[in-house]
């Protein structure tokens, strides 16, 4: 039997890694490279799954070689025509990359960091050869979780990341918080398949500048053009009516970030957590290009996002 072999009764989600420092806690899974947990003084801070169960709607993945959709799976890039499996058949779309269902390999684990990595293997649809690696560091700003692709092709490849949190801010649903989102513009999509047509300034229920409270609105759209602080840090901040909650805060390389109210057709996914991704790219963006985020990483090239998530 090969040593790569799984052992008899591993858990479903892979490995599984603690850190711990600073009052926060979090507990990774090597399948997708997935936030399992992240506790705040014990409080959840993120929807959580436990370690023996398949991870459900992609909650913690990371999401690389792009975020969010390929649409139709199809996009053109290098002067080549590339169709991609359609994970998302209901829409006929390649949905969230080709590591969220990858057993990372555990490259270093501390009681407060760990590290894991994967190579997305050149295949069809994806001729490309890029390294993945995924760093979490917890200390008393919160969880911090560094993505790097890292092209070890002899291609240029398309690239783009971000992750998939669903946020909690504390008791009863997504229906009973307060959303800020400090965004000047939507992208718009069309109501059946979320095919991007156009941005648009915020308006009506997506104008969430400040403080909003969520209620029965539906939302699953991706907003760019934030504020940002002296250190070109965007903030999205969900709160709930003690006035606990939880922020997640990135740098101007994730000029994105999807929000998701979670709706579910599953009655315990419907609406138990908020989904926000910063993305480094725009929906779509294999086909939308360079002005919607794309990276283009050259041979040898690198390219690191990041991003923290931290209580209120």
């Amino acid at each position: 039997m090969s040593n790569d072999a799984p052992l008899a009764g591993a858990p479903l989600s892979g490995s599984a890694l603690t850190i711990t420092a600073g009052g926060y806690t979090a507990e990774v899974a090597s399948v997708g490279a997935s936030l399992r947990t992240l506790r705040a003084e014990g409080r959840d801070l993120v929807v959580p799954f436990s370690a023996d169960e398949v991870r459900p709607a992609f909650r913690g993945a990371v999401l690389a070689p792009w975020p969010n959709r390929v649409v139709d799976g199809r996009y053109a890039f290098g002067g080549q025509d590339h169709e991609l499996a359609l994970t998302e058949p209901k829409r006929h779309h390649a949905l969230h990359g080709l590591v969220a269902w990858t057993d990372f390999r555990v490259v270093a684990h501390e009681p407060d960091r760990a590290v894991l990595a994967t190579t997305v293997p050149a295949q069809e649809g994806y001729p490309y050869r890029v390294e993945v690696l995924v760093e979490y560091r917890v200390d008393a700003d919160g969880l911090h979780t560094t993505v790097t692709g890292t092209n070890t092709g002899a291609d240029a490849a398309p690239w783009g990341t971000g992750p998939h949190p669903y946020l909690v801010a504390g008791e009863g649903r997504v229906d009973d918080w307060t959303l800020t989102l400090p965004a000047a513009e939507v992208l718009e999509v069309t109501e059946d398949r979320l095919v991007p047509t156009g941005l648009a300034p915020v308006h009506d229920e997506f104008d969430l500048r400040t403080a909003t409270p969520i209620g029965d609105r539906f939302i699953d759209h991706a907003f760019t053009g934030f504020d940002r602080d002296a250190e070109g840090l965007a903030t999205i901040e969900l709160t709930a009516a003690d006035g606990h909650g939880v922020r997640v805060s990135f740098g101007p390389e994730c000029g994105w970030a999807q929000v998701h109210t979670a709706d579910h057709v599953v009655p315990e996914y419907h609406r138990v957590g908020l989904a926000v991704e910063p993305m480094t790219c725009a929906p779509d963006a294999f086909n939308a290009g360079e002005e919607a985020g794309l990276v283009v990483l050259a041979p040898g090239a690198a390219h690191a996002a990041s991003w923290t998530i931290a209580a209120v």
